[in-house]
């Protein structure tokens, strides 16, 4: 993974550091699947200050989770039950996106929650299942345990400024939400190849290619603003008309009711005849 170009150097000094921007911009693309994973749970609450927090403390616990597992990966590899679990958790997530109905009026296909509490814990052990992908293949990789536990760190930073943004894009690109989770499909049949057999896993280069692929249909085509303008318009006429507030329009037809009530007015009062002077 990013960990190969980080075994160059014998050691943490400044051989790594200029190979920083690599790993930064590498992990960008690896993430990215992941990141808008996290962001369709986030658009699960509602307004964007619920959503950053919910990112902001979910991540913090991916974090220390993601350490956990790196310093616990020598007992955990052991184990090919943590990967299968991991594979069915991000498969399940995929299946739930494909066979749930968007919402009106939106493209979210994702679960809603009532409180910020609820988001969290989703969060948190997402980016694990996806983690036990990314630290199996860093450790096979690189032995330096320093080395993982600084791409963890930038890869944990690398996913709040992604997911971030993936909440924005997701409401101007119609497939994007859909791309992203046909990529954590990709992820979670990897686990599973590599349970059955670890020499059927195909190479980073052919995942990073199959990413780039998906993901440039995801932005292949924009909401329309045509539909999006119109679909605040009604829910804004809804809301008013339901407040009992009257619109703009409705103000101007009473306004133009109360002229020719006006204009009318003179024809029905009687003529007032004057007697001529004598």
């Amino acid at each position: 993974m990013l960990d190969q170009l980080l075994d160059i150097s014998s050691n943490f000094g400044v051989d790594t550091l200029l190979l920083l921007p690599v790993l930064i911009a590498l992990e960008a693309v690896l993430s990215a699947d992941n990141a808008i994973a996290l962001a369709a749970i986030a658009q699960g609450l509602e307004g964007e200050t619920l959503q950053r927090r919910a990112l902001n403390f979910g991540l913090l616990i991916a974090f220390a989770l993601r350490v956990t597992l790196i310093l616990a990966a020598g007992w955990v590899l052991q184990f090919w039950q943590f990967e299968v679990l991991g594979a069915a958790y991000l498969l399940w997530l995929v299946f739930k996106h494909f066979t749930a109905e968007a919402e009106d009026g939106t493209h979210h296909h994702g679960p809603r929650f009532s409180s910020l509490w609820q988001a969290i814990p989703v969060i948190a052990f997402t980016d694990l299942a996806f983690s036990l992908d990314s630290v199996t293949t860093a450790l096979a990789l690189s032995k330096d345990i320093a080395i993982i536990l600084l791409g963890g760190m930038i890869g944990v930073i690398t996913l709040r400024f992604m997911a971030g943004l993936f909440i924005h894009w997701l409401e101007e690109f119609e497939h994007l939400e859909d791309a992203g989770f046909v990529t954590v499909a990709f992820v979670g049949l990897r686990l599973l190849v590599r349970v059955i057999n670890p020499s059927l896993v195909p190479p980073q280069w052919v995942m990073i290619a199959l990413i780039a692929a998906v993901f440039a249909w995801g932005f292949s085509k924009r909401i329309e603003a045509a539909e999006s303008i119109s679909e605040a318009t009604v829910a804004l006429d809804n809301a008013n008309n339901n407040g009992k507030v009257p619109v703009i329009t409705e103000l101007e037809l009473a306004s133009h009711d109360d002229t020719n009530k006006a204009d009318k007015a003179p024809q029905d009062n009687p003529e007032v005849e004057y007697a001529e002077p004598s």
